[in-house]
């Protein structure tokens, strides 16, 4: 298969573009019936390349592939999340539809189910939480630290109250992926963050 302009592809671009197909397929059959109901044949069909480039690429076949579709799928959300913050006025309003807009995506199905049911039964706990950390945290204590700067927030170390906070966002987004009505739920664990930022803000904001 040739690359744009009928340039033949390097090795590094037939590896990257075999890499996103098995992401994609991989992607769209975990979301569609979670983790356990999927086969490595059906990715690799799906996928329309061989077992053996799975394997190739992900030396631990499907938990490793599943991994790399949870890391994409969290990259996305910090992303949407810093879009949603971006035009607020304020640094507090900033935080306030930063973690609006994390529950928003955690009430998609798509997170519900790989990242949120498959990916701590899947991964371990540990690892899940290591890559939540990895790419939430960071996000969450630079909020702070500009709300904090900005006199809006009550005078606390910044990363220990990222750590309550995170951990506040990600039982709440369980709680929307188990509920047996999420948009209601959804409402309610907004509701609920919300009255836990409020109980952060400084009185002078």
């Amino acid at each position: 298969m040739s690359s744009p302009g009928n340039r033949p592809r390097t090795k590094a671009e037939q590896r990257d573009a075999t890499t996103a197909a098995l992401i994609a397929a991989a992607r769209e059959l975990f979301a569609d019936r979670g983790y356990a109901d999927v086969g490595t044949e059906e990715i690799v069909q799906h996928a329309g390349v061989t077992r053996g480039a799975l394997y190739h690429h992900f030396k631990d076949g499907k938990e490793a592939l599943f991994r790399a579709v949870l890391v994409q799928i969290s990259a996305e959300t910090v992303k949407q999340v810093a879009a949603a913050a971006a035009s607020s006025p304020t640094p507090w309003e900033a935080l306030e539809r930063g973690c609006e807009a994390f529950l928003d995506a955690c009430a998609t199905p798509e997170v519900q189910r790989i990242v949120l049911t498959d990916g701590p039964a899947v991964l371990g706990w540990d690892v899940w939480r290591a890559i939540d950390t990895d790419y939430g945290l960071s996000v969450i204590e630079r909020a702070l630290q500009r709300a904090s700067d900005a006199g809006e927030l009550l005078p606390a170390p910044t990363n220990a109250v990222a750590q309550v906070l995170a951990g506040a966002l990600d039982e709440a987004a369980m709680v929307v992926a188990r509920a047996d009505d999420p948009a209601e739920a959804r409402e309610e664990m907004g509701r609920t963050v919300r009255r836990l930022l409020d109980g952060l803000r400084s009185p002078r904001a």
